[in-house]
């Protein structure tokens, strides 16, 4: 057998290598410390989290709304256009977010949280970007007719910027938008602690489903805790 004392190089090596070993061993076990390494604990911390948040902004868009009002009188008509710029949040109030909310499906690996509905918020008008056009006319020097109308004019843009927020595209964005920010904060914490074939899945109540058992195959979340107990 060959005796040979081992290169200064060679020797290095190994040791760098069982002190790699070393701290990958201990940070998977500090890992397993801090999430506690079963999907019960990280769930239930995860679901802390954001019920703390309160609510969740995925989603903003901005409407333009354009209305014309009209108003005849004394053989006279008067006619005004406004153009209404306005911001919308999509928002999803956390708070909502109950234990029986999130299930866990031991055969498929998957956490499912069941979402609250959507909310609408707003419009926020931008008036300095409105614009308003038309004149009064002689009616509008006889009466306050151009008062009328902007005010018409104005009740019509908000109600038609929301119109607008509440169609299917912009819902099915901010919905989609939820969905994957939420999943996204069940699944990042399950990802660090190493539970990498646990699969979350974010639904609202009315999506419809290929499996409408699945969620009831699933134990709910107080079922979960008592089991790992």
């Amino acid at each position: 057998m060959d005796r040979r004392p081992l290169n200064p190089i060679a020797i290095v090596a190994i040791l760098a290598a069982l002190v790699v070993g070393l701290l990958v061993g201990g940070g998977l076990d500090l890992k397993r410390k801090l999430f506690g390494g079963d999907v019960t604990s990280i769930a239930r911390a995860s679901l802390e989290s954001m019920r703390a948040q309160n609510r969740l902004v995925p989603f903003v868009a901005r409407y333009v709304s354009v209305v014309t009002s009209k108003q005849s009188q004394l053989m006279f008509t008067s006619e005004r256009t406004l153009v209404l710029p306005g911001d919308v949040r999509y928002e999803l109030d956390l708070a909502k977010l109950g234990e029986r909310d999130v299930t866990w499906d031991d055969d498929t690996k998957t956490l499912s949280v069941r979402l609250p509905e959507i909310e609408i918020a707003g419009p926020e008008v931008d008036l300095a970007a409105a614009r308003e056009y038309g004149s009064g006319g002689v009616l509008g020097a006889l009466t306050d007719s151009r008062t009328q109308l902007d005010d018409a004019n104005r009740s019509q843009a908000v109600a038609d910027l929301r119109k607008q927020a509440q169609a299917a595209t912009p819902m099915r964005l901010a919905r989609e938008a939820a969905r994957q920010a939420v999943e996204h904060s069940f699944a990042l914490p399950l990802r660090a602690a190493g539970i990498a074939d646990a699969k979350v899945v974010a639904r609202f109540a009315s999506d419809p489903t290929n499996d409408p058992s699945y969620i009831d195959r699933s134990r709910s979340y107080n079922e979960v805790m008592a089991t790992g107990r």
